[in-house]
């Protein structure tokens, strides 16, 4: 599905990917992505061999949080 959007008198197109990406991704897309989800995974991984809170966000409350090493949540006002 594709949205047109006019900004200042410009027009720009914005292609919405429903359902499964790997139909309208193309191979360098994919790549692209399995790097980004990588480069998240190792750090929330370093900040925990750190010792460092991690921000997270719960989707049955809408609201972010700090996850602390030891378990313990801060809500984000």
């Amino acid at each position: 599905m594709e949205i047109e959007k006019v900004i200042d008198g410009e027009k720009y197109t914005i292609k919405v990917v429903t359902g499964d990406p790997s139909d309208t991704l193309t191979e360098n897309d994919k790549e692209m992505d399995y790097r980004a989800r990588k480069a998240v995974e190792m750090a929330i991984e370093k900040a925990k061999i750190c010792k460092k809170p991690i921000a997270r966000y719960d989707a049955e409350t809408k609201h972010a949080y700090l996850e602390y090493p030891n378990g313990e949540r801060e809500y984000v006002k």
